[in-house]
């Protein structure tokens, strides 16, 4: 079995749910404001939810509600629509709920399948049940006479046998039998997945689940999915919500849940390329931002001071601890305590100029980062050389990757992407790497 992609999105930042059906006068409010959301507001996956996010005694409603917003609204939409309906692994009613719910989402005369791009399947247990559901969906498919597949299929990951069947579906998926291809989105379910494990904590949080998080970006890896990350409930802390996504990166999971707007527009631009690169003291697990000011790097703070006490002789301290040091040792102190975050700029030019060296017949070239830092006032040069070789290119180039995805699949940030960068910037971005 290939772990080929099989659709359009290899990069998916924002997975946005709304309730289908709120109480009040327009129960169907909510969805009406997502349909309408545009520019980095508008998430790249939406999904009107039928399920968790609906009182079960408007899901009925939710669904004619979801018929009719998608159906006059859909077109116009700039990201996917994946509305996520009632399934349940322990419960053949439920299941079959679902079905019924989808039969009646993608059926032609309401007008709303044509800009449906699939469903999405909470509370899924072993691969056999990720097989019941794909089943319903074929069905659904031909009785509607949709193409075979033409609907995709995501899950949410909220059980430990959920989790286990992850393992199973590369062995399992392109046989005859299935039609698990349709697969796109393997997504976090903290939530009950906490209450499947039976797990506490002393002030009840949630506990940070790396290793379910590991475990869905190494499955989705392997199975040619897409690997998204659960809901961040505390929708105020926009600092941690952000340190949760580049814990979620360095594992290879762009995507994360947004429950809000505001928290689609952090989700959205977050994982892009910086606009600016900036040099990082780290000190004791901190990482400081020192402040560019004519060209070099001023570190203001109580942590680390240094001294000239000689023409070659410098007091370095650090949290406290003191060393003495020459030019050249208070260097590759310095380089030790110091890291670059390039910019989307930085990473073009890098990755131009590797191919131009492949071009002319090079393996590997070195590329040099330096800058002046100034601590106390006094100032020291450093520079570091990185060998670029045709793997480091390839690392390189998924953020770029990322960048290329999102301008081709969503017009509507094209102009927020040219502010961010500056046209030149986008134009060199999306050519580089596409001559391979």
């Amino acid at each position: 079995m290939s772990s080929d992609r099989n659709y359009e999105r290899e990069f998916v930042r924002t997975f946005f749910t709304s309730p289908t059906a709120v109480s009040g006068e327009n129960s169907a409010k909510m969805l009406q404001s997502a349909a309408q959301l545009r520019g980095m507001q508008a998430p790249d996956t939406w999904i009107p939810d039928n399920e968790d996010a609906t009182a079960p005694s408007m899901r009925a409603e939710g669904v004619q509600n979801l018929v009719e917003v998608v159906s006059e609204h859909g077109a116009d939409f700039p990201g996917e629509i994946h509305p996520r309906v009632v399934w349940h692994r322990d419960d053949p009613s439920t299941r079959y709920e679902g079905f019924k719910q989808m039969l009646e989402i993608t059926d032609p005369e309401n007008g709303a399948v044509e800009h449906i791009d699939g469903f999405v399947i909470p509370e899924v247990g072993d691969l056999d049940d990720w097989k019941k559901a794909d089943e319903f969906i074929t069905i659904i498919e031909h009785e509607h006479g949709l193409d075979e597949g033409s609907l995709s299929m995501s899950v949410i990951i909220e059980s430990g046998e959920a989790e286990l069947a992850m393992s199973d579906l590369r062995a399992e998926k392109g046989k005859p039998s299935n039609n698990l291809e349709r697969l796109f989105l393997l997504v976090d379910g903290q939530v009950d997945y906490t209450k499947d494990m039976r797990a506490m904590t002393p002030t009840g949080e949630l506990p940070a689940w790396a290793e379910l998080r590991h475990n869905t970006s190494r499955g989705a890896s392997a199975a040619g999915c897409i690997a998204v990350d659960g809901p961040y409930d505390d929708i105020r802390d926009v600092e941690g919500y952000r340190e949760r996504m580049v814990e979620n990166r360095a594992m290879g999971m762009t995507g994360i849940w947004a429950l809000t707007p505001g928290q689609v527009v952090t989700a959205n631009e977050a994982p892009l390329p910086p606009k600016t690169g900036s040099w990082l003291l780290e000190l004791d697990d901190d990482e400081i931002e020192l402040d560019a000011e004519d060209g070099r790097q001023v570190y203001d703070g109580d942590e680390l001071s240094l001294e000239q006490v000689g023409d070659d002789s410098y007091v370095l301290r650090v949290d406290g601890e003191e060393q003495e040091l020459d030019a050249e040792e208070l260097h590759e102190e310095l380089l030790d305590l110091t890291t670059y975050v390039p910019s989307m700029d930085d990473i073009v030019d890098s990755m131009e100029e590797f191919e131009a060296a492949k071009e002319a017949g090079k393996g590997a070239i070195a590329m040099t980062q330096a800058t002046t830092l100034v601590i106390d006032g006094v100032e020291v040069d450093i520079a570091k050389d990185r060998m670029w070789d045709e793997a480091t290119y390839q690392a390189a180039m998924t953020p770029v990757a990322l960048f290329q995805d999102v301008y081709e699949h969503r017009p509507d940030q094209h102009d927020a992407l040219e502010e961010m960068y500056g046209e030149g910037i986008v134009e060199r971005a999306m050519a580089v790497g596409t001559d391979d």
